[in-house]
């Protein structure tokens, strides 16, 4: 089974840690981001470019990524699509998104929407770290350690 890892890459964080834990598991790269992002070709990563508009990244994203695949997204929404095609779905944070989370972490979301379209001011994730880098790095490593171990088999 082949799989890619996919990166919403508009604002990641961890760009270049998912290309070396990519190339050391010898890994397809797919980072998407919109225009206003531009990204620098690099070897062993594919550079998508959509549209601008609020959805494109999700979107595209959504169309291509496929069961087994590793999503790398702080959008919880989109992480909840990907696990719904059987993918993996993974924070910046390094947080391994799954069925039993996720309805808690969208029902928070929407509430805190609500909160601020009452004018209510909430607070936003706190500052990134390098431990949160760490964490991150050690989180993929040991996914992409399971999943080749797997693809061995």
């Amino acid at each position: 089974m082949t799989y890619k890892i996919i990166v919403d890459a508009d604002a990641c964080p961890v760009k270049a840690e998912i290309r070396n834990a990519a190339s050391r598991f010898d890994v397809q790269v797919v980072m998407v981001a919109s225009f206003d992002h531009r990204l620098q070709p690099e070897d062993g990563v594919e550079i998508v470019q959509v549209d601008r508009s609020d959805q494109s990244v999700d979107l595209y994203i959504v169309n291509r990524i496929q069961a087994g695949d590793v999503l790398v997204t702080q959008d919880f929404g989109l992480a909840a699509l990907a696990l719904g095609k059987k993918a993996f779905a993974l924070s910046n944070r390094g947080q391994l998104f799954n069925d039993r989370t996720m309805d808690f972490l969208l029902e928070r979301r929407h509430e805190q929407a609500k909160l601020r379209r009452g004018g209510k001011h909430t607070k936003g994730p706190r500052a990134f770290t390098n431990q949160d880098r760490d964490e991150f790095l050690q989180s993929l490593t040991k996914l992409l350690s399971r999943l080749q171990e797997n693809r061995l088999k």
